[in-house]
């Protein structure tokens, strides 16, 4: 039985969403499309050759009309979680762009929200459905180079401030770039970070009305240091859009790229092993059934159906920490690179008062 989704938010992202990813899913049906803004909603319904009869801008107007069985949040930051919220209290399932809230304390509510009505709550973070941070994961899980001492991580582009991508976020680089970073820290390491120390600029000239440079050292909880170098003004080499990975192992090195641009976005999927007495081999990569976004709408899809969720699924019970990672990193810069500890909010006298206040109990 297809999956009927209703989706919320159609400017150029949602658009592309609705033009590049939802189509190839014969399983999907989109039930209803919905914006705020009557003119982005009639723009999208002419690029997407639809009629009016399924549009509107409110999903309540859209659950009134049509039936649906998920939401796909494609709206800015900003209406993440509200969209969220809406969807679950309603008994949907939500897949959500990253990051899915503001807030972790805001976050932690939906997760609660979701587990409290049985609903899937996934948060898009699409870096992690390419074959390179798979293979990586799946060394590093197997043990075959012994345990992983650090980690440096490089990721540059330049692309100034285009007023889309960025919707005026205080820290532009750290709150929607580096979580992708981040999380795939997590899911390659299968490690928590224990500690972050952070530092950002901003250069005059540079466009940007938040810091697109950043520094940071984060320190996971089995001994791995992390050194992350990330920029969007550099005008260096630009590394594909996952950064380029250097993994320093007791028995060797791994080295990884992953997630080209456009057309080519697989073609800069690279592994390459080197023991400490051989040299670097290239490991073939195992192609994937789905990749990108359209990996997070199969893992969505899959979750639904079988009431499991699949290897390395971003639930916003998992994501919780790469958001709560990103939000350390924030803090830190913001005090000129003091060291945030223990960035788990699940652990966190604020996120237990935070709980309290609302009537939750604590994640274990």
């Amino acid at each position: 039985m297809a999956l009927r989704i209703v989706q919320v938010g159609l400017s150029p992202w949602g658009l592309n969403w609705a033009q590049e990813v939802l189509p190839r899913r014969d399983d999907i049906v989109v039930a209803a499309r919905v914006d705020a803004d009557a003119a982005v909603l009639k723009a999208a319904g002419s690029a997407l050759s639809e009629t009016a009869e399924r549009h509107f801008t409110t999903l309540q107007a859209a659950l009134s009309a049509v039936e649906a069985d998920a939401v796909l949040a494609t709206v800015p930051l900003p209406a993440h979680a509200a969209v969220a919220r809406a969807a679950l209290e309603d008994g949907l399932h939500v897949l959500v762009e990253k990051p899915f809230a503001a807030t972790a304390g805001d976050a932690a509510a939906l997760v609660d929200l979701a587990a409290a009505h049985g609903r899937v709550l996934m948060v898009n973070q699409n870096y992690r459905h390419f074959p390179a941070p798979i293979a990586a994961a799946d060394l590093v899980a197997g043990g075959i180079l012994g345990p992983v001492r650090s980690v440096t991580i490089d990721f540059r582009r330049y692309a100034p401030d285009d007023g889309f991508r960025y919707y005026g976020l205080d820290q532009p680089l750290l709150s929607d770039m580096a979580i992708h970073h981040f999380d795939l820290l997590r899911m390659v390491l299968d490690d928590e970070p224990a500690s972050i120390a952070c530092q950002c600029w901003n250069p005059p000239d540079s466009g940007f009305s938040g810091p697109p440079a950043a520094v940071a050292t984060v320190r996971f909880r089995r001994g791995t240091i992390v050194s992350y170098r990330g920029s969007w003004i550099s005008h260096g080499a630009a590394t594909p859009w996952a950064g380029q990975w250097r993994m320093d192992c007791a028995d060797g090195e791994i080295a990884w790229t992953s997630r080209g641009s456009g057309k080519a976005r697989l073609s800069e999927d690279r592994l390459c092993v080197r023991g400490s007495e051989h040299p670097v081999d290239a490991v073939r990569l195992t192609p994937l059934p789905f990749v990108d976004r359209a990996g997070s709408l199969a893992a969505f899809a899959e979750t639904i159906r079988s009431g499991r969720e699949p290897a390395r699924f971003s639930s916003g019970r998992d994501n919780l920490l790469s958001l709560a990672l990103t939000e350390a990193a924030v803090a830190s810069a913001a005090s000129r690179g003091a060291p945030v500890r223990d960035a788990d909010p699940r652990h966190t006298t604020k996120y237990r008062n935070w709980a309290r206040s609302n009537g939750q109990r604590g994640h274990r």
